[in-house]
């Protein structure tokens, strides 16, 4: 309070200072007195619900505008409600406004909640579930397996999230051996569905790691938004590694969650899913590793009892050396004896398939001959000469070609006459034509 030199210096009018908590308490007391009971209609956003029962959430106006007000709705009035509040759902409130003394917010304490529609969002995310889920990016039949033992593992995240750090810190404590690979995006954002996108594209193209996770913590609707994105959604489904996404929590549910091969409730469930736990693993080794020295020290033992029998059946093997030797001297002294039997009969039979084969060979000769001397004859009969020794004339122009008859001649003309013991150059006098008749 201002003493009357204080009051004096503002104008002589006293002035009240107020203590924070005294003007919370009577900005809530104006509020309920010109307010009362209100009711109020938008779109719910950021709904909890705390293990004592009480919800807390938020209302953003319906139309489009940038406004939102803080709710609170005790358990008394949370266990009327008749469905169940997801953010998007377009709801009525009915309540008191109040101010929250902890941090000076106006809020509404909600004492009824009824849901009257979806949300903008709410409608825009079904409408493009149906729409890609009509095109087949949701369908089971694409869903592969993650690998079994994987070696590495791909992490898709913003580097300052929460989950990035859940999501390492159970890979180190279930599988150390991993090797991790982060490709950072930003998961919130107008920025957020292209980096996303393209950070999933990068991981395929680079293909050095096993299987892929697409992480981000819990938030409102809105906060989550780039997980419900046509691009994002595509490049899920695209995505040339097993991909699980853990998005939000267990209530949450994106686009991104049904495009991809696994969903997992959280980050930190993603990384169970994906990484197998070593101890497990060493522990399924050493199971094996005693599994397959039982069975090597049986099949040695096996082998040894069958080495024993063929021992036994065997006996002195010295004395089975000896009576194969003396066998195989008796094979090679009858086998000697068969080769010399062979070559002394071939032997002896060697003069007479000589002469058989002289007399073959002399009468197939005169065979031969005889056709032989026949084309002789008939060739010496066709000689030319046998003709021209009869005393005949063979006669040829200058060109020598033959002259065969008086009409291939003129007088005057260069012939010549060829006999069997000579030849003479003559010049027609005269040429005579015999007539045909």
């Amino acid at each position: 309070m201002l003493d009357a030199a204080g009051a004096a210096a503002f104008g002589g009018v006293p002035r009240q200072t107020w203590g924070v908590a005294a003007l919370l308490l009577a900005t809530g007391d104006a509020l309920a007195a010109r307010f009362g009971a209100v009711t109020v209609k938008g779109e719910l956003s950021g709904f909890t619900r705390a293990a004592s029962g009480h919800c807390y959430l938020s209302l953003k106006d319906s139309g489009g505008a940038p406004a939102l007000i803080r709710c609170a709705m005790f358990r008394r009035a949370a266990a009327l409600l008749d469905f169940a509040p997801a953010d998007g759902q377009q709801v009525e409130l009915r309540g008191r406004l109040g101010v929250y003394d902890a941090r000076g917010e106006l809020q509404l304490v909600v004492e009824s909640m009824q849901r009257v529609g979806a949300g903008s969002l709410y409608e825009e995310f079904l409408r493009l579930r149906a729409r890609l889920e009509a095109q087949g990016l949701f369908d089971p039949a694409r869903k592969r397996p993650l690998p079994r033992y994987p070696l590495a593992l791909g992490i898709v995240t913003s580097l300052g999230a929460a989950a990035l750090r859940d999501v390492l810190t159970t890979l180190q404590r279930r599988a150390p051996q991993l090797r991790v690979v982060v490709y950072p995006a930003p998961v919130q954002g107008a920025e957020a569905p292209a980096a996303l996108a393209a950070a999933i594209a990068l991981a395929g193209r680079r293909r050095e790691v096993d299987a892929l996770l697409l992480v981000r913590g819990g938030g409102a609707l809105e906060d989550l938004w780039a997980f419900n994105d046509e691009r994002v959604v595509r490049a899920v489904a695209a995505s040339v590694l097993p991909l699980v996404c853990g998005v939000g929590h267990e209530t949450d549910l994106s686009l991104a969650d049904l495009a991809a091969d696994l969903r997992a409730p959280t980050p930190t469930a993603a990384a169970e899913l994906a990484a197998p736990v070593r101890d497990e693993l060493l522990a399924a080794l050493d199971a094996r590793e005693a599994a397959l020295q039982r069975a090597l020290v049986r099949q040695v033992q096996l082998r040894a009892q069958r080495l024993d029998r063929l021992a036994l059946r065997l006996g002195a093997p010295a004395r089975a050396l000896a009576g194969q030797g003396a066998r195989v001297q008796t094979l090679a002294l009858r086998l000697q004896h068969a080769l010399h039997e062979r070559l002394r009969r071939h032997a002896d039979d060697l003069p007479r398939r000589g002469q058989r084969l002289a007399s073959a060979l002399a009468a197939q000769t005169q065979r031969q001959r005889w056709p032989l001397d026949a084309l002789q004859q008939r060739l010496q009969a066709l000689d030319p000469s046998r003709v021209l020794q009869r005393g005949y004339a063979w006669v040829e122009d200058a060109a020598g070609r033959p002259v065969t008859g008086a009409a291939g001649v003129q007088v005057g003309q260069q012939v010549r006459a060829v006999w069997h013991d000579g030849q003479a150059q003559a010049e027609l006098l005269s040429v005579a034509v015999r007539p045909k008749s």
